[in-house]
């Protein structure tokens, strides 16, 4: 799971985020200035920084060039949030060494659509590590599913299906949240897409009992729970 540090002082847009990154499987950290923010650095590896410009004290802005700045140490990357639109301010911030800038107010999907777009341009390392769970293995490198050392065969949709919740597990998703991540925001499809899908997965996985690990929630939709976490 990726995990993204949330710099901004005004509860209100931390609650937001929170309430907009959640869902989507995202491990959340918050500061609410570049002191509590460089202590979380230390602390813990992240795989984005959500930076606001105006922060109490020390500006997003500068805090930016500074810890980009360090050479003993390599950080995150940053995407910039403001309500400076200026041409000018969004130079001035992608100068500093942020690696996108997304102006206030944004829209959930354009918030979601550009951190997937920073993680996966700066460092998808993690993204292709094997996932296994109680021999049910996906190797994101060779694109390849195994049961018990023995290649499955899926096609595509079916394969990122399965990888999307191999990597987001025991958490509730609905049909809109699955086919964002795992048709993409501009996908005209429709919800009944996933249940034709998952139908299928549950089936090919049914022979070994692995069918039983995506489960039906209820007046939600759906949620990857394996009975052994075994994850390599």
């Amino acid at each position: 799971m990726k995990r993204i540090l949330i710099v901004e002082d005004e509860p209100e847009i931390r609650e937001m985020i929170r309430y907009i990154l959640e869902p989507q499987g995202y491990l959340l950290s918050e500061a609410d200035n570049a002191q509590d923010a460089r202590r979380a650095l230390g602390e813990q590896t992240f795989d984005l920084i959500l930076m606001d410009w105006m922060l109490p004290g020390r500006s997003g802005l500068e805090f930016t060039q500074e810890i980009k700045q360090k050479s003993q140490k390599s950080y995150p990357p940053v995407i910039m949030l403001t309500a400076r639109a200026d041409e000018s301010d969004k130079v001035d911030g992608l100068n500093s060494g942020a690696d996108d800038y997304i102006t206030k107010p944004f829209s959930p999907r354009e918030l979601a659509a550009r951190i997937k777009a920073v993680i996966r341009r700066t460092g998808g390392q993690q993204d292709e590590l094997p996932i296994e769970y109680s021999g049910l293995c996906i190797d994101p490198v060779r694109h390849q599913v195994s049961l018990a050392d023995q290649p499955v065969s899926l096609s595509p949709a079916e394969y990122k299906l399965l990888h999307f919740f191999m990597s987001h597990p025991d958490r509730a998703y609905t049909r809109t949240q699955i086919l964002d991540q795992v048709w993409g925001d501009n996908a005209y499809v429709e919800e009944r897409t996933v249940d034709v899908h998952i139908r299928r997965l549950r089936k090919l996985l049914e022979p070994s009992g692995h069918d039983a690990f995506i489960q039906t929630i209820r007046g939600v939709g759906y949620r990857f729970t394996p009975s052994h976490l075994n994850r390599s």
